[in-house]
């Protein structure tokens, strides 16, 4: 598609709505939201930009395989499963660990977040590659 108008629009909407899948990310554990969800809507932003400009700009812009980005999030994934296992848990345990960042106050960070992590990628990963599939076609 050529339009001038989508192509601007684009430029403005895809960075607010990849921090906004960031956040959606990071927020899962307290509030409705997740990988999952984080990761549909930054395939979201790039089907938007692979419309509004061409696929090949839309690969070129992710600057990674799209098999190699679905690769890495299933390792980040099964990584947080690991920890559970090295203190003798069951797999998957989600283990919490606090720390004080200055300016911030206490930051909790877990296997959980690592897990949701590795589920946002493995999600961008696939829904972009099957939409540059659909629309390269």
């Amino acid at each position: 598609m050529n339009s001038v108008i989508l192509q601007t629009a684009t430029r403005f909407l895809m960075p607010l709505i990849l921090v906004f899948s960031v956040v959606i990310m990071l927020q899962g554990h307290n509030k409705p939201g997740g990988g999952f969800i984080g990761g549909l809507l930054a395939a979201a932003a790039f089907s938007l930009h692979a419309l509004a400009f061409n696929p090949a700009e839309t690969r070129a812009s992710l600057r990674f395989d799209l098999r190699s980005i679905i690769a890495i999030g299933l390792l980040i994934s099964l990584s947080a499963g690991l920890p559970a296992l090295l203190t003798g848990q069951p797999l998957f345990t989600g283990l919490w660990h606090e720390m004080m960042v200055p300016g911030i106050g206490v930051v909790h960070l877990g296997t959980p977040l690592l897990f949701d992590l590795g589920v946002y990628i493995v999600v961008i990963g696939i829904s972009v590659l099957m939409v540059l599939t659909l629309v390269e076609d």
